[in-house]
């Protein structure tokens, strides 16, 4: 349905691209995207389904391997299909566990072996992906190369030499795809859950300042439009974090994507001052700091991260602003510390802290943005401040309508809190 309004065209320098076919208002809904593979991260097992990704405190673990859950029969009966022979790989390599991107390239090697047709390659095929082979580093390659031994080894139950894979398709040529193609699967709060391949979005291609974004409902893709497009402009998206210095976007896309971006924001180096405004000792320890951080998993962990962030918080106080991007990712990691901890009060000072910041590094229509609101409009609402939460939320609502639509799980959650806060209020 949504293909209709997409084109694709030969984009000078960057391979192909899409093009709106009409005039596009922000906030329409250009394109549906199952994925043609995907996996739960190996940090969300045990948390999330591993075939519709919720949350699920009771979830039903496979037979098996002992490693796949499912939320229930139906979930679990829906994914045998691409975890049958997963299934007996992962019981053989035992107790070893594959990296994300091996268990990924083995589902996408078992599908292509299958012959499946996929809706996600409306656009793009998989065998049509790039791989940008010929513009890897050296140390690049050596990387892929390793994984493509451990892939090899995975799936040696199931395929014994790369003589069984489809023509022109070997084990390297596999991960130089995975690599340069695949998504970071998110929750409606943009936490990482999973990594997927959707062919027809990698036509996308990238600016440090997008006409459109990508959303997840579950495992399915969204791809919004936030700015207004018009006839024949090429859609973009964001590849990477943009809370980076212009500097430090163009080392990363070059290393993963072979490339250098161009757009108005790289070329003026816009916000980079304010980025790394403050003294440049306490900001590089803030930044080892929160690079060490992996995510707790029990409470005892969360403590000694809220008191590691406590630490640095109160030491440079003074020595850097909020506007710093690793004072602010400090904010946030201690923000989320508190509502594991349940230390809502410290965790909204934290969140508040945040919301200038936000505003400065994330203007117009950016789902991260909208989340933080979220957050921090539920907690003020915890705190039975219900005129400040409000408004908060009256703030999320206007983002997420163009960022995640109206049908969102996420937009009917912020709607439910607002109508309890908007009724609250009128009590008072």
């Amino acid at each position: 349905m949504e293909s209709a309004v997409l084109e694709r065209f030969p984009s000078p320098g960057k391979g192909s691209g899409l093009r709106s076919r009409r005039r596009v208002r922000p906030g329409e809904l250009l394109y549906r995207a199952e994925p043609f593979a995907y996996v739960l991260t190996k940090e969300q097992l045990g948390s999330l389904c591993e075939r519709c990704l919720r949350r699920n405190e009771h979830l039903h673990r496979c037979s098996q391997c002992k490693v796949a859950k499912y939320c229930g029969k139906s979930c679990q009966k829906e994914a045998w299909l691409d975890h049958k022979q997963e299934c007996r790989c992962l019981k053989n390599i035992k107790p070893n566990f594959p990296p994300d991107s091996v268990r990924l390239a083995g589902r996408i090697v078992f599908k292509l072996l299958r012959q499946s047709v996929c809706l996600s390659e409306r656009l793009y095929s998989v065998a049509d992906l790039q791989s940008n082979i010929e513009r890897l580093s050296e140390e690049m390659k050596d990387g892929l190369r390793h994984l493509a031994e451990t892939l090899q080894l995975y799936l040696k139950t199931e395929i014994q030499d790369e003589s069984q894979l489809p023509p022109a398709i070997d084990f390297f040529q596999i991960f130089t795809k995975v690599t340069c193609n695949c998504f970071t699967i998110s929750n409606g709060e943009m936490q990482d859950v999973g990594v997927g391949l959707y062919p027809s979005m990698s036509l996308l291609n990238h600016s440090c300042d997008p006409n459109c974004v990508i959303v997840f409902e579950g495992y399915q893709l969204l791809l919004r439009s936030v700015r207004e497009i018009q006839i024949g402009e090429e859609l973009t998206i964001s590849y990477i974090e943009s809370l980076m210095p212009t500097s430090e976007r163009q080392k990363q896309l070059v290393r993963q994507y072979c490339f250098e971006c161009d757009c108005l924001l790289c070329q003026n180096q816009e916000k980079d001052s304010e980025k790394l405004a403050g003294e440049e000792h306490a900001w590089k320890e803030v930044k080892d700091a929160v690079n060490k951080v992996r995510y707790p998993k029990s409470k005892e962990e969360w403590k000694q991260v809220l008191a590691r962030c406590q630490n640095l918080l109160s030491s440079n106080m003074g020595h850097l602003p909020d506007t710093n991007i690793y004072q602010l990712k400090m904010l946030d990691c201690a923000m989320d510390a508190c509502i594991n901890l349940e230390s809502w009060e410290e965790a909204l000072c934290y969140g508040l802290r945040t919301l200038e910041p936000y505003r400065l590094y994330y203007p117009g229509f950016h789902p991260l943005r909208a989340v933080q609101l979220l957050r921090v409009g539920k907690l003020q609402y915890s705190q039975d401040m219900f005129p400040q939460a409000l408004e908060t939320l009256k703030q999320a609502y206007n983002i997420m309508k163009v960022t995640h639509g109206t049908d969102h799980s996420l937009m009917k959650t912020l709607m439910e809190i607002k109508e309890e806060c908007e009724a609250m209020v009128r009590i008072q």
